[in-house]
């Protein structure tokens, strides 16, 4: 996996730590509970993109006049920045006004190097920048001058109404040239009535209806608009549909090669351990069992030695097999479950570890999400124990849902109270176990300032199909 697409995962992984779930449930009062985020949206809105069109039309026209000098196709560069900044804002102020977060562009081509005449010209050839240029200078300006007269006259109306009765006191009248509207709507709708009513009480009454009307819909117009604004960004300030699917084979062919390279490593390590352990030891069993048959006969004694020198290394030769059976698949991994495998290596470290296990015992996961999560908590626990000095350890599991998404992360910490300045380097245990998690399309976060102390999450993606049942993302 690339830098670029690895730090990519690694915001959005934090991003939908922090971020708040869009509320979803239904009803009127939902609708009420949004309008003062929604109004904080709309009601700026008018200065907002009338800056924005000044700003930008000024600026590009200027560029645009001055490209036969050539310093004009600077100018419009900087016109393009500049649009891309009020699309991000304009991005930012969706999200601050509850809707659902639009993806961002990648604003750098993936692969291709940075280079100083790609950052000053590259936004010529994106298209991104151009779509946010038409969006400040006229689609955004157009559509909020529409929705800010809207919604101030639909909020003027309404609590203007439902105070006329104390306001409408104060306005000067006379008897002939004061027109009362509920006069002339009753004059339209009931010609020839003879019904009196005090003119201040029957304007009061009227203007309280219509406010309370107005009042009752205006979360609709907020919900509407805000939804309509939303819906254009959408459309020109997000990422592309074909940018998401190359970016999904990307990351698909990053996590793959990630996988192969960990099972590669992992199989040379098992081939290593082999070489260095058990095949040396049936070496000198062969040889023991060797020598024990010349001596058969002439010294029984010392054959019987040798033989029982050879039980010895069966012995231990078996059971440094059935340590590395159990580095590959442990047992209790594949009877109990991940919390079983989780609690037994708390158990067996030197390093008292404090369980903080949120996950239901009886949920299993797909075997490779329980083996990789396993293999996670013991490199770190291990790590924890041979370079931290901590006289404490925190185990922490947890599932976390993505707001707007399909997807859990499992998240497993490892935080210790020891010295810190843990870093991932070739070759140790934390680069492989960053790699392994890579090929589940997983995330390894490290925080280890000097003087501790030291938190390195493993974070693996899964998704929700049916109750009870997570399979792999």
């Amino acid at each position: 996996m690339s830098e670029t697409a690895t730090s990519t995962t690694r915001d959005d992984l934090m991003e939908s730590s922090t971020q708040q779930p869009v509320s979803r449930s239904g009803g009127y009062g939902a609708l009420w509970r949004r309008v003062p985020r929604e109004l904080g949206f709309l009601l700026p809105t008018l200065p907002i993109v009338v800056v924005g069109l000044s700003v930008l039309s000024t600026v590009f026209f200027t560029g645009t006049g001055m490209i036969a000098i050539f310093v004009g196709l600077f100018i419009v560069v900087l016109a393009l920045y500049i649009a891309r900044g009020f699309g991000l804002f304009e991005l930012t102020r969706l999200r601050w006004a509850g809707q659902a977060p639009v993806t961002r562009p990648r604003w750098d081509p993936v692969g291709e190097p940075a280079t100083p005449l790609r950052t000053v010209l590259g936004p010529l050839v994106n298209g991104h920048y151009w779509l946010y240029l038409l969006h400040g200078m006229i689609v955004n300006f157009i559509v909020g001058v529409i929705s800010w007269t809207v919604t101030v006259v639909w909020l003027s109306i309404g609590l203007g109404g439902i105070s006329y009765w104390f306001w409408g006191r104060f306005l000067p009248t006379d008897d002939t040239g004061t027109v009362w509207l509920y006069q002339t709507l009753t004059d339209w709708m009931l010609p020839g009535s003879t019904l009196a009513i005090e003119p201040f009480l029957g304007e009061s009454l009227l203007q309280l209806m219509l406010g309370v009307v107005f009042l009752a819909t205006l979360p609709l117009i907020t919900r509407g608009f805000t939804a309509l604004h939303r819906f254009i960004a959408w459309g020109m300030l997000g990422a592309w549909r074909s940018e998401a699917l190359q970016r999904e084979v990307a990351d698909l062919s990053a996590s793959r090669g990630a996988a192969v390279s960990a099972e590669d490593q992992s199989l040379r390590r098992l081939e290593r351990d082999i070489h260095d352990g058990p095949q040396q030891r049936l070496v000198r069993l062969q040889m023991d069992l060797a020598s024990a048959e010349r001596k058969l006969d002439t010294d029984p004694a010392a054959a019987r030695g040798l033989l029982v020198e050879a039980r010895a290394q069966a012995h231990d030769t078996l059971e440094e097999l059935r340590a590395l059976s159990r580095g590959l698949v442990p047992p209790i991994l594949q009877d109990r479950g991940l919390i079983a495998g989780l609690e037994s290596l708390a158990a067996r470290s030197t390093i008292p570890v404090r369980l903080e296990l949120t996950v239901d015992p009886a949920m299993r996961f797909p075997s490779e999400i329980e083996r990789s999560a396993y293999f996670a908590a013991s490199e770190l626990l291990t790590n924890a124990a041979k370079h931290s000095g901590a006289s404490g350890i925190r185990l922490h599991l947890a599932l976390r849902r993505v707001p707007d998404s399909d997807t859990t992360w499992l998240d497993l910490w490892v935080i210790d109270n020891g010295v810190g300045g843990a870093v991932p380097t070739d070759s140790h245990g934390l680069r492989g176990l960053d790699e392994r998690l890579r090929g589940l399309r997983g995330v390894l976060s490290i925080t280890s300032p000097a003087g501790g102390p030291t938190a390195v999450g493993a974070h693996i993606p899964l998704t929700q199909t049916v109750p009870g049942s997570i399979v792999l993302s």
